[in-house]
């Protein structure tokens, strides 16, 4: 690792306020395993979750919520879980893809390169996607519980803080 990115990490917030966002026509608070596990390993590592919800895959539902999680001035970061797969209710890469000013199309691409290492060939029905809307850092995994701990695990938890300094500069 190259001294500059040790030094945007050392300088990079260690707390961050986030938005969790479950894409799902099914799930409740009570069943929604994956949600919980973004707020468990995101406070496990002390950043604050300061709101979640649970929205069905309709982009104009989906939309303004993104929106309002942005435009509240006190989030970082919007994680999403759900609806990336490839059947014709996955509307959540379009809808996100749709808000981005700044994609960051290597998150996509490195979520799916260690989900080969786990699933094989499958990993390519995964459309993880993210970037920037705004100042606001917006990363979205699959709906999965074991998705979710490889994107948290792997990608994310290690590399927002960073990612989050980037973007308000």
């Amino acid at each position: 690792m190259s001294h500059a990115v040790n030094e945007h990490r050392a300088e990079a917030p260690t707390t961050l306020n986030l938005a969790v966002l479950t894409v799902s026509d099914t799930r409740t608070v009570e069943t929604d395993t994956s949600g919980a596990l973004i707020v468990t390993m995101a406070e496990a590592v002390g950043h604050r979750v300061v709101d979640r919800a649970i929205v069905p895959d309709e982009p104009e539902l989906m939309t303004p919520l993104i929106r309002d999680f942005a435009d509240r001035g006190d989030v970082h970061a919007i994680l999403i879980t759900g609806g990336t797969g490839i059947s014709r209710r996955d509307q959540t890469f379009e809808t996100v893809s749709a808000l981005l000013t700044k994609p960051l199309p290597g998150y996509g691409e490195l979520f799916r390169m260690l989900s080969y290492a786990e699933i094989g060939p499958a990993c390519i029905l995964s459309r993880a996607v993210g970037g920037l809307f705004g100042e606001v850092v917006v990363l979205v995994m699959p709906g999965s519980r074991a998705a979710v701990e490889l994107a948290m695990g792997k990608i994310i938890l290690p590399e927002l803080p960073h990612l989050v300094r980037e973007a308000r500069r």
